[in-house]
């Protein structure tokens, strides 16, 4: 069972969260300029294009706030407030090795409905300026969040099922001999899909999609842009990360510290989502609502008929 840590994780667990964030932009950047460019780069253009998005958020903080006509302000504003705060209270129950800020008996139901909270968050920023550009993306969120939340909550119960319980402690116990993502490989896989849907990311985008001049995001400027972004960034951490205690093993690994061991993992599977990022195109969102409900949830509930089965004849 994991241990808890003590009070000043509290506030330390932000700040790492942000660093990460911070981090993973600027390799996403490195990434893009990269592919723009149709070549990797030396490490010396690298460091440079990975202070871009420091430079960004300077940027949008010192820049002139914009309002459309009739605009709910408070409501956008909670809105891009909201999305960072989500992803921050979802991180409360994920180990860093054995340790969590509070490992909660009902973990992975906390983990879920923080999704919920991210939902309510995008809506408010989209509903909230009064624009169809950003309503439209809004409503886009709201239909990606329909199609990919079955899957997605059967991925994780069926990890819960294999650990015969829903405290992520014991989730990572259960793994000290053999990780979930091998013996839950559909399991696995639908939550690094879902995983990239939560963060409306890499094919997944369209709730934020150029084609609406960034939907959600199009009417946020200055410190609320900053914001509702960096909630983005957040919230792709925090999916990434919570798919190690999951399905590959959280902290157990040989040698290593099991802190260690969580970051490592943690960065393999950010490392994958970067990269799937540009290989995989975007999905229209017919096309997406069919995969999910024709391909992905049956898959998801054959295998949680499998891990059910293997359960109760331990």
């Amino acid at each position: 069972m994991a241990e808890r840590t003590p009070l000043w994780a509290v506030f330390v667990l932000p700040a790492l969260l942000v660093a990460v964030a911070l981090v993973t932009a600027g390799l996403d950047a490195v990434l893009a300029a990269g592919a723009r460019n149709g070549r990797p780069g030396s490490l010396r253009e690298a460091a440079g294009r990975a202070t871009g998005p420091g430079r960004e958020v300077l940027r949008q903080l010192v820049q002139q706030p914009r309002r459309t006509r009739a605009s709910d302000v408070p409501l956008a504003r909670i809105g891009a407030g909201l999305l960072p705060v989500a992803a921050v209270l979802a991180a409360v129950v994920l180990p860093l090795g054995f340790r969590s800020v509070s490992d909660l008996p009902e973990g992975i139901v906390w983990f879920n409905a923080m999704e919920a909270l991210a939902w309510a968050a995008v809506w408010l920023a989209g509903w909230g300026p009064n624009s169809a550009l950003s309503l439209i993306g809004g409503y886009r969120f709201l239909a990606q969040g329909l199609a990919y939340e079955l899957p997605h909550m059967l991925a994780i119960t069926t990890a819960a099922l294999g650990a015969e319980s829903l405290r992520v402690g014991e989730v990572v116990d259960a793994q000290a001999g053999l990780w979930f993502a091998v013996w839950m490989p559909v399991a696995f896989g639908i939550y690094l899909l879902s995983a990239m849907a939560m963060a409306f990311w890499g094919p997944f985008d369209q709730p934020a999609g150029q084609d609406v001049a960034g939907g959600a995001v199009s009417e946020l400027s200055g410190a609320d842009r900053v914001l509702f972004l960096g909630g983005r960034w957040l919230l792709l951490v925090v999916a990434a990360a919570f798919s190690v205690p999951l399905f590959l093993g959280g902290g157990h690994g040989p040698l290593l510290p099991g802190w260690l061991w969580t970051v490592i993992k943690t960065a393999a599977v950010l490392a994958f989502l970067l990269w799937a990022r540009r290989r995989l195109p975007t999905l229209r969102m017919d096309r997406y609502l069919e995969l999910t409900w024709v391909v992905l949830t049956p898959l998801a509930i054959v295998q949680a008929l499998v891990v059910a089965v293997v359960v109760l004849n331990r």
